[in-house]
């Protein structure tokens, strides 16, 4: 089978398609005929990496593992012994981030709880936009107490015309907030089309000051220091980051905390992230059948350009969602 891999750390160039042994499902474990997959800002973060720090995860001098991809969408092809949930012809979903993130391939092996069935009558390249994003964008706008978006909250989301900007947006608007989107000049219409009640351009205004204050903040890459957004959030506020430089990093670990403490305002990383929780993913399926959030997605490309796809999101070109399809 075919299968995108890389041997070292680098730019998107570094990957190619190669052929690869088919993978045989083990005891427990499910082999899926993939029909399509997304390509996500972790699948870059884990080509550089940014944070150096992951480096003790996935290897110090070069990568343990070759292949690449989270997010899979496609069809049971066989199950080992033991498996119950699924059989031959099941179309099903994953976010392969705890199970080898080899997404970017024709065929996927990983165990049975690593799958879900996908949201019914949806179509490979939507579901395949799901797992990772969505689940992103839901736990962001929910603290780990159980604290959420509430209607008449102003919410921000920084980054909204991206992977789980797009998802936040929706989302936020249907939890009844007054939603103001972040973008660049040339996404502001896309991000108006998703709902967002306003939408600030970063290239020409100051998002941390424009005087407004809101009670909820996602900021998807953050690009400022959390003592900036103090005077933007109310009162009882929340401000989550789901990523940034490695400086970033540091300051939000240790300055975020003590802001919080000394601030009456929740402030910083991201910390309970629980990837593709059984839990979210049955509340991300009836909010798409009920038509309360819907993928964007703006190319889809075939596993041979996956080079020009990862180029394609790390440039910061795409509205929305990226797909390669097999």
């Amino acid at each position: 089978m075919n299968a995108a891999v890389r041997d070292r750390y680098g730019p998107p160039e570094i990957v190619q398609v190669r052929e690869v042994d088919r993978p045989v499902p083990a005891e427990g474990d499910v082999l899926v005929r993939v029909h399509a997959a997304s390509v996500n800002r972790a699948d870059l973060d884990g080509l550089y990496p940014r944070w150096q720090i992951m480096r003790l995860f996935y290897g110090l001098r070069r990568p343990r593992s070759n292949r690449l991809g989270l997010d899979v969408a496609g069809v049971v092809e066989a199950v080992g012994g033991s498996v119950t949930t699924f059989k031959p012809g099941d179309r099903v979903f994953a976010d392969l981030f705890a199970f080898g993130q080899t997404a970017f391939a024709e065929y996927v092996c990983a165990p049975e709880r690593a799958f879900a069935s996908m949201p019914t009558g949806m179509p490979f390249d939507e579901a395949a936009t799901l797992p990772h994003s969505a689940l992103l964008a839901l736990q962001g706008l929910r603290r780990r107490d159980g604290r959420a978006v509430r209607p008449g909250d102003k919410v921000m989301i920084v980054g909204a015309s991206g992977n789980v900007g797009p998802f936040a947006v929706q989302l936020a608007k249907a939890m009844g907030g007054d939603v103001t989107g972040v973008a660049s000049t040339a996404k502001l219409d896309f991000v108006r089309s998703l709902g967002a009640d306003h939408v600030i351009d970063y290239t020409k205004v100051d998002y941390t000051r424009t005087g407004e204050r809101y009670d909820w903040i996602v900021d998807v890459d953050a690009h400022h220091s959390i003592l900036r957004w103090r005077r933007t959030l109310r009162p009882n506020g929340v401000y989550v980051a789901m990523g940034g430089r490695s400086s970033w990093l540091f300051q939000a670990l240790v300055v975020g905390p003590l802001v919080s403490i000394a601030g009456r305002r929740k402030m910083g990383l991201m910390l309970g992230w629980r990837p593709f929780h059984p839990d979210d993913v049955a509340t991300v399926k009836e909010l798409v059948a009920a038509g309360v959030i819907r993928p964007a997605i703006d190319r889809r490309f075939p596993l041979d350009d996956v080079v020009e796809a990862l180029r394609y999101v790390d440039d910061g070109r795409s509205c929305g969602k990226v797909v390669l399809t097999m």
